[in-house]
């Protein structure tokens, strides 16, 4: 797929998450997934396939998450999305990072505040 569709699609997961429509935010995402969470909080850790990281976007949704993506850029295979999120009410800045194998998101990982992941989920 080219950077604008793989863009799009990104741009339409984030629309659902925010619409709290969970499957249309898995609409374009691998089955067998690879979904990285930085650190040492409860959330952090690999989720592996849709159902882990539908149980990870749930966790999220309990601490009031929300994500405002402000800059996407990307190419054939990868879009990067600086954001801005709010866990619990605390504000923070996020790199997510999609990589796509065959118009789905094979990988994703996202550079964050660890710390305070930390203190919103609590320890491992």
């Amino acid at each position: 797929m080219s950077a604008e569709q793989n863009i799009a699609s990104i741009k339409a997961c984030y629309r659902a998450f925010d619409a709290g429509d969970i499957t249309a935010a898995m609409k374009d995402v691998a089955d067998d997934i690879e979904w990285t969470v930085p650190g040492e909080s409860a959330l952090s850790g690999t989720y592996r396939g849709k159902d882990e990281v539908v149980e990870c976007l749930t966790k999220l949704a309990e601490k009031s998450y929300i994500s405002v993506p402000e800059h996407f850029l990307g190419d054939d295979d990868r879009v990067v999305v600086l954001a801005g999120t709010t866990s619990d009410g605390r504000p923070s800045e996020q790199v997510d990072v999609y990589t796509f194998r065959e118009g789905k998101v094979a990988k994703f990982y996202c550079v964050l505040d660890t710390l305070l992941q930390q203190q919103v989920w609590g320890a491992k």
